[in-house]
């Protein structure tokens, strides 16, 4: 009995030593965060995205606050809104930020592809992947097991009963973290009003893609005759748009009448994508200046 108590008090006594030294450690060695750093991070989003190019919000509001030579318009999903504000509060200027959305590069649905072999694994695009490429005919489409889904930090992605991700285009920030973990490349960001965008992902020449999808380019060329402004080439059997050219000159979309697969997707609506942002951004900085 005398010695678990002769522990007990050791035991007591070893941590009250060791507390008293982190104590006058965490004194002696305290650094004071800027509050500007904090400021700045609680009018960003919160998606922890990595679209700014740091490990989360904290990592880039220490960033921009700190180093001169970051940007203050680095937050995507924030838009030009949330750059104004950091702008404004670090004293640098935003340039100008052009809005994108995520787009999905493949048509390809269930009933619109063809499969090469039943898939019962994990229910992973990455995971599927590793089995010859995955189940669908086509090596270069959406796989349809919605990792990207899973990973949209702003809930702007579903699965529809097709086998294909929907994006609803008001929630989307363009943060780009679907893009990233699609094993298949089928995601990319395109800006807010462009004319067409090729639904389709396939690098198969036409013979082969005409068989495996019902949708796909199969690289004619009779997009690229059609288009007046030569804003459509082919590269890789694939027709590819060129968005600036596009929306800069485009008046009638002649190539969507033309496809003879229609594998060329109308125009994506131009929608308000500060609103949001700038009601948020607004009210903080109010209740900050109240304060």
């Amino acid at each position: 009995m005398e010695i678990a108590v002769a522990v007990i008090v050791v035991m007591t006594l070893v941590g009250l030593m060791f507390g008293l030294v982190l104590a006058f450690a965490n004194k002696k060695f305290y650094i004071e965060v800027n509050p500007l750093i904090h400021i700045v991070e609680d009018i960003l989003p919160k998606g922890q995205c990595g679209a700014c190019g740091y490990a989360g919000c904290m990592a880039y509001a220490e960033a921009v606050v700190i180093n001169a030579d970051v940007p203050p318009n680095l937050c995507v999903p924030g838009k030009a809104a949330i750059a104004k504000m950091v702008a404004e509060l670090t004293g640098k200027v935003a340039d100008k930020m052009e809005p994108k959305v995520a787009f999905v590069k493949c048509a390809g649905s269930v009933d619109k592809a063809a499969k090469a072999y039943e898939y019962k694994g994990v229910q992973d695009c990455v995971a599927a992947t590793l089995l010859q490429g995955g189940p669908k005919g086509c090596k270069h489409g959406c796989l349809g097991f919605g990792t990207c889904v899973k990973n949209c930090p702003f809930d702007a992605m579903t699965m529809s009963d097709s086998g294909l991700p929907i994006i609803d285009n008001e929630k989307c920030t363009g943060c780009g973290k679907c893009k990233t973990v699609c094993p298949k490349q089928v995601i990319e960001l395109v800006p807010i009003g462009i004319p067409v965008a090729m639904n389709c992902n396939s690098k198969d020449k036409g013979v082969i893609t005409r068989k495996l999808c019902k949708v796909g380019c199969i690289g004619c060329g009779i997009c690229v005759k059609n288009c007046p402004h030569g804003a459509i080439k082919i590269e890789s059997n694939l027709a590819v748009v060129d968005n600036e050219i596009c929306v800069s000159l485009c008046s009638e979309s002649t190539c969507l009448y033309k496809c003879p697969t229609g594998a060329i997707k109308n125009s994506i609506e131009k929608i308000d994508k500060n609103k949001s942002s700038t009601i948020a951004a607004e009210s903080y900085k109010n209740k900050t200046l109240a304060n």
